[in-house]
């Protein structure tokens, strides 16, 4: 297992991405519950209606992500894009809506192996029962198979990724001929059937409404069809291809769901007058009735029908086991070669297989079986959110990558997904904002509390940011509380109501019961009192809760901020010290060369703009450097330039002093230097001309007064007073002064 290789070998055939894509895209819930849920909500024409318009807006999605393949053919996905094309923290918030997506569908299809045990072995594996969660039992044989599971899993994707992409292909093509057949012979037979397909809507709301809420939850049925985005690295053929295999693997997908919808309908016991009945009375049912799809399979097909069901049930989890922990091991290779994961889950074994971020999600996947199948999917539902946030970020990501390469279709496809997006997310986010279009209250709960789970972690992830690549999008982060502070108003407002709706349903039981019509008025209001304390009770509860949830993001986010800005501070102090390094001369300790060139440009800038009408340039120019340094060494030479400048700072002790060269200085008098500069001058020039008999520094100098209107800039400024000093050097020659 030790790190022998730094690259991804390239494994990725075109089949093996549909099947990827395939597999992934469809799991347990696709047989199971998947028709139960369109059907019930929508109807067989409305449910394939909706499905159809969103496969419509997936295929435009899909657009996006082949398009950012092409730009961005890395591990990671919608975690690389966001990051590349927005910044580090949008590529961050991806990452987290990401990894619950991912974990979650892994999740939720380990933990369905002792459903599938349940419906077709019996109790074989009910034994050990050690307690029960949200209704749900958990046993200590359904633990052991789930953790086995995980764990083979693990292993097979840490070892053989080859053989597993054969096994992701043939299945594949195994589940979705299996279906086909299935609903082909179906609609066949059905014909000479008593079964009818009405209502095709159900009575809850309109037709459109009921169309909007199925397309609505397009992601949740779709997510997955983009994890071949995590291992683009790996793919034998060209990017190019990758538009074809993804709207390939939609309208396979999309088919696939119609027909298992569709394949629900066209069979139910005799009992029922139409399939709604059958439908709404499902959960009241066991064995093959309770599974509508597996009964039309066998009212027309028999055991045999049954039988390529259970098989293809069987595929179904095991692409979607295979599918999810391919992409989450490369999404973890991808955060762990940007540190926000440790750097030892980028490692890569002989076979090219990131095994150490297989590890990961299998070591943290071993415990979910203890948690209950009811608590699993609460979580699976999040994942509705979380498609729509991360299909938005990459829909806004190709819409910016393509304005600069002006590519309009993508910009096309990119608007279409964004917008959409958004529109789901206000369809599930706003309750009641149409008939039934809001989700359950405990998902709110979970995404609120997922949420603060990523402020604190990205807290952990900016203490060990030494390259201050995260930070730098605070109003993503007030985006993220203000959703926050909403999902939680919105929890608290759907408790209250569902508890004050508890509360009338359980006085109207209790009136009901009173018989005494005496003590009827007495019993009702103790009765009433006590459920009003109760209510109240449970609704400061909600509002605790929710105060809590906004206290701890409140919290976090301002000590993010605090951190964030405590680095900014840090970093505008070492850039300054960098600043005052590169200004200052370090021999002298008088302002350096570049500093004068950034003067220039700033008094330039002032006669430009007529904001400045005096000032006078100084040159002075050491006199006989190279005959110290010849003769007494470049130490003295060291020391007779600061000589130098002392008396030029001590002189003109209000205006700024640059060394300019290596034995030449400049002054820009202003003020009092500006007013006094001609006695400076001659002062200067007599300690010159006495040091000349002393043997003390001898420097020339010359000075020139900026002219309005005459001078359209500093450097004939410069220039005149340059002249002057070379006539001063001219003159202290004379006199006897070492020149060079």
């Amino acid at each position: 297992m030790d790190k022998k290789q730094t690259s991804f070998d390239k494994y990725v055939s075109p089949l093996t991405a549909w099947a990827l894509v395939l597999g992934t895209g469809i799991g347990w819930g696709s047989l199971v519950v998947t028709s139960n849920n369109y059907l019930s909500h929508a109807g067989p024409l409305g449910s394939a209606l909706g499905i159809l318009i969103g496969a419509v807006i997936m295929i435009a999605v899909a657009r996006n992500y082949a398009y950012l393949i092409g730009h961005f053919p890395s591990a990671g996905g919608a975690y690389t894009y966001a990051k590349k094309v927005f910044g580090y923290d949008q590529g961050f918030l991806t990452a987290w809506f990401l990894a619950l997506t991912y974990i979650s569908m892994f999740w939720a299809n380990a933990t369905s192996l002792p459903l599938f045990a349940r419906y077709f072995l019996g109790d074989i594996f009910r034994f050990g029962y050690i307690y029960s969660i949200f209704g749900y039992d958990i046993y200590i044989g359904e633990v052991m198979l789930t953790i086995a599971a995980v764990m083979i899993f693990s292993l097979l994707c840490m070892n053989f990724k080859k053989l597993l992409a054969w096994t992701v292909s043939a299945m594949a093509i195994f589940l979705t001929l299996c279906i086909s057949i299935c609903f082909v012979v179906a609609i066949i037979k059905h014909g000479g059937a008593s079964y009818s397909f009405h209502p095709l809507f159900t009575e809850n709301g309109s037709a459109l409404s009921q169309v909007v809420r199925i397309a609505c939850i397009s992601p949740w049925a779709f997510i997955g069809f983009e994890n071949i985005s995590h291992s683009s690295e790996e793919f034998t053929f060209s990017e190019k291809k990758t538009l074809k295999i993804l709207i390939l693997a939609v309208l396979t997908l999309t088919a696939l769901y119609v027909f298992i919808t569709l394949l629900s309908v066209t069979a139910y016991p005799d009992r029922y007058d139409s399939w709604f009945e059958y439908i709404r009375d499902i959960d009241n049912l066991s064995g093959i009735e309770g599974l509508p799809v597996f009964y039309a399979a066998h009212y027309y097909m028999g055991d045999a029908g049954v039988w390529m069901l259970i098989l293809t049930l069987l595929a179904l989890i095991i692409t979607s086991l295979i599918g999810n922990l391919t992409a989450l091991s490369r999404l973890n290779y991808a955060l762990a070669k940007d540190d926000i994961l440790p750097k030892a889950f980028a490692a890569l074994n002989s076979k090219s297989i990131p095994w150490k971020a297989v590890l990961l999600v299998g070591g943290i996947s071993v415990f979910v079986p203890f948690l209950g199948r009811t608590t699993i999917g609460c979580i699976v539902d999040v994942t509705t959110i979380g498609a729509t946030i991360i299909y938005g970020f990459v829909s806004a990501a190709a819409i910016k990558m393509a304005k600069k390469t002006n590519d309009r279709s993508v910009i096309c496809t990119g608007i279409v997904g964004l917008v959409m997006m958004i529109a789901f997310g206000l369809y599930l986010l706003i309750p009641e904002l149409f008939t039934d279009g809001s989700i359950a209250k405990e998902t709110y709960f979970l995404f609120t509390t997922w949420a603060i789970l990523g402020f604190i972690f990205f807290r952990y992830i900016l203490k060990k940011d030494y390259e201050q690549r995260f930070g730098r999008s605070i109003v993503v982060w007030i985006a993220v509380l203000s959703l926050i502070l909403f999902t939680s108003l919105v929890w608290l407002s759907k408790s209250t109501m569902s508890m004050t709706n508890e509360a009338m349903e359980s006085v109207k039981t209790y009136y009901d019961s009173l018989i005494d019509t005496a003590s009827l008025k007495a019993s009702m209001d103790t009765y009433m009192n006590q459920k009003m304390l109760e209510l109240r009770n449970a609704n400061f509860r909600s509002i605790l809760m929710v105060t809590v949830f906004f206290a701890i993001s409140i919290f976090v986010l301002l000590n993010n901020y605090t951190l964030m800005k405590t680095r900014m501070l840090k970093g505008e102090q070492e850039l300054l010290r960098v600043k005052n390094i590169a200004n200052a001369d370090p021999l002298t300790g008088v302002k350096s060369k570049h500093a004068f060139a950034e003067s220039e440009r700033l008094i330039n800038e002032e006669i430009r703009a007529g904001l400045i009408n005096e000032f006078a340039v100084v040159i002075c120019d050491v006199n006989g450097l190279k005959h110290i340094n010849d003769t007494l060494g470049h130490k003295a030479g060291d020391e007779y330039i600061r000589s130098a400048s002392n008396i030029i700072c001590k002189h003109f002790a209000n205006s700024p002093v640059y060394r300019i060269g290596g034995d030449e200085f400049a002054v820009i008098l202003t003020g009092n230097d500006y007013l006094k500069r001609h006695e400076k001058v001659d002062d200067i020039n007599r300690i010159v001309e006495d040091a000349i008999e002393t043997g003390d520094v001898v420097f020339s100098i010359g000075i020139s007064d900026y002219v309005p209107r005459k001078d359209d800039n500093i450097y004939t400024v410069l220039e005149r007073a340059d002249a002057l000093m070379y006539n001063r050097k001219k003159q202290l020659k004379q006199m006897g002064a070492v020149t060079r």
